[in-house]
């Protein structure tokens, strides 16, 4: 390996000669354009000091534009502290250094000429307010060099030829993570590929419930209580170890890796806000899979408003209480034991004030009978992808809740607990969209190389492989930018901006591989039987689900101009 991280091939001579100095002096007119960009934006949306909600709305093209924004400089950011991590452990081999160079001339180039927030709608600089002097902040020689070379055609073959030398690696490119959590990526990777992808598109076409037996062996693996203190059932982990569970279980199935985040969900609560006592009595149960919880938030008039929320929840004489309304948009309802549910506990308020969490408890459904309990009652919604654990609508009508389970033991709480659970969730939403794009790009490289047309295979034509390049580079960005917020979260920093990016970023992520990787198989990718047509199915829901894009462009939006 050359010094300073240089490893040019001599026959493809395509690694950009003093990459990391290239990429290092790129970040600082980055950084630059974005507080001028903050700057002019925060002109348009604040009153006097303060963030005028009616002023974002009015102006929400250029807040999100500036989400968007602040996202890639931040997702290229971690990209240079991966490749100075790898450079310090003489990792930083030609494979790594092509997704870093190709990473850095794309985003740049996206930053420069409109970045794609979807299909439909991109984001100019213009639209922020930014001038043409603002802007000539980019135009540094390492921003050139970059933008003009770093993901050129012969870095995206050079690219897929080192690709396919390495199938038989787990991730393209290092991870950056330490040994112990590439141990355990490896250890789920083999379960994975042993229990759920024989398994997958036959649960999703016959749109079946996951067994209960991949359950149990996952909690018998500590899937539920990875990071449950030990003290209290559970592993004791961080949530980078969390990411990486996810990771790879989504990319086996993306059902089997969201039956972590409904305990998750729950864990987090419970810690988070429960008393000694409900800590006691669940976390053990849940960690262990004893009991399965699910998230019961969502209703039918109110979406990602959840101040609005108008389900109901009297206080008795005996002092239980009596829940009264309509739940929608429940995953994995009818055979779990414990929900943690959102209602109104103080009829005279209309917003997020008056609401509180209940560790409701159920009787697990059968197929004949999925909702036993005594007030309540459910359908299922028939949905596209994301079957393994279905969906239902539910119905409380006078549906008994223990007062001893009013979460932390006091009314009016529940939106507050609810928002101290929103970091790890979107965390591990966005583990799951990249494991979910890493499933895309296994089943199209296979494709690729398997398929032959005009006498060669797939994979040998530009554009294909230009697809599969790009899978792989974006995917390690996406990665980067999620274990960056894991790791935030595990050194107890405040992170709800850095796991909105990362959620952000992994949902788009996860849709173009998905669909480039269904475009790699013309019209076999619109054959239900070919696998690309499930994850294109179970990609689509990570931009919408754990906080819709535009609402989580908001949400940074906010964060950043406050």
């Amino acid at each position: 390996m050359a010094h300073d991280g240089q490893d040019i091939d001599a026959q493809a001579g395509v690694v950009l000669a003093d990459l990391i100095g290239l990429t290092q002096a790129a970040l600082d007119p980055l950084d630059g354009l974005l507080a001028t960009a903050k700057e002019r934006v925060g002109g348009q949306v604040r009153e006097g000091a303060r963030v005028s909600g009616a002023l974002l709305d009015a102006h929400q093209g250029a807040a999100h534009g500036l989400a968007w924004l602040a996202t890639y400089v931040e997702s290229l950011r971690q990209m240079q502290v991966w490749a100075d991590g790898l450079t310090a452990e003489g990792r930083f081999g030609e494979i790594e250094q092509l997704i870093l160079q190709i990473a850095f001339g794309e985003y740049l180039c996206q930053i420069r000429g409109g970045i794609p927030m979807n299909q439909g709608e991109f984001v100019r600089l213009s639209d922020l307010g930014l001038s043409e002097t603002d802007i000539s902040m980019l135009s540094t020689p390492a921003i050139a060099t970059l933008a003009r070379d770093g993901n050129s055609p012969e870095a995206r073959t050079r690219l897929v030829a080192l690709m396919q030398e390495q199938a038989a690696n787990i991730t393209v490119g290092a991870s950056g993570l330490d040994e112990e959590l590439e141990m355990i990526r490896e250890q789920f990777r083999r379960y994975a590929l042993d229990r759920i992808e024989p398994h997958a598109h036959d649960w999703h076409l016959k749109d079946e419930l996951i067994p209960m037996e991949v359950i149990s062996e996952l909690a018998e693996m500590g899937v539920f209580g990875l990071t449950i203190p030990e003290n209290l059932g559970g592993l004791g982990l961080g949530k980078a170890a969390m990411v990486v569970v996810s990771e790879e279980l989504s990319r086996g199935y993306i059902g089997v890796g969201s039956l972590g985040t409904r305990s998750e969900i729950a864990a987090e609560l419970i810690l988070c806000g429960g008393t000694d006592a409900q800590k006691s009595r669940w976390l053990p149960r849940l960690a262990s899979g004893e009991i399965l919880p699910t998230a019961v938030f969502t209703e039918p008039n109110t979406g990602s408003d959840l101040g609005a929320l108008r389900t109901r929840a009297v206080k008795g004489a005996d002092g239980d209480y009596r829940v009264t309304g309509s739940k929608t948009w429940i995953t994995h309802a009818a055979r779990t034991h414990l929900m943690t549910l959102l209602a109104r506990t103080d009829p005279t308020t209309t917003d997020y004030r008056g609401l509180s969490m209940f560790l409701a408890e159920k009787t697990p459904g059968t197929d004949d009978m999925p909702f036993p309990t005594p007030g309540m009652s459910g359908g299922e919604i028939e949905v596209l992808g994301y079957r393994g654990m279905k969906e239902y609508e539910l119905a409380f009508d006078g549906f008994e809740v223990s007062g001893e389970n009013l979460l932390g033991g006091e009314e009016g709480k529940g939106f507050k607990q609810l928002m101290e659970t929103f970091e790890s969730a979107r965390i591990q939403t966005a583990a799951r969209a990249i494991g979910v794009a890493q499933s895309a790009l296994d089943i199209a490289m296979q494709y690729a190389q398997e398929r032959r047309q005009f006498d060669r295979a797939l994979i040998a034509f530009p554009r294909v492989s230009s697809k599969l390049a790009m899978m792989a580079v974006e995917i390690m960005i996406a990665r980067q930018l999620t274990y960056f917020s894991a790791r935030e979260k595990d050194q107890g920093h405040r992170c709800d901006l850095e796991a909105g990016m990362a959620k952000l970023l992994g949902a788009r992520v996860a849709w173009a591989a998905a669909d480039n990787g269904l475009q790699i198989h013309g019209g076999n990718g619109f054959a239900l039987e070919y696998k690309i047509s499930r994850v294109l199915c179970d990609a689509r829901i990570l931009n919408i689900f754990e906080g819709a894009g535009e609402i989580q462009a908001q949400v940074i939006a906010r964060r950043l101009l406050a």
